[in-house]
């Protein structure tokens, strides 16, 4: 199993990450809240913070943790 993490940061409308894969940055995502992530959204072009605006939400170790919190927070 490869050691991966990601950072996550949400405000009204948008939700974006920061991921690591085996240590090493994958780079920037950013979607809609009411969307989830794919690897595929991760770019090491994209600029890697988010707005002041947005708050930060946790570190999670894997996408599906990712997501699974963005479904839970939609349901509150």
């Amino acid at each position: 199993m490869k050691p991966m993490g990601f950072y996550l940061w949400v405000d009204e409308q948008l939700a974006w990450a920061q991921g690591t894969y085996e240590y090493r940055p994958m780079g920037a995502a950013v979607i809609s809240k009411s969307d989830l992530f794919r690897r595929r959204d991760f770019s090491a072009r994209r600029p890697p913070r988010p707005p002041r605006t947005a708050r930060f939400a946790g570190q999670f170790a894997s996408l599906g943790h990712l997501n699974q919190h963005l479904q839970n927070a939609r349901r509150r």
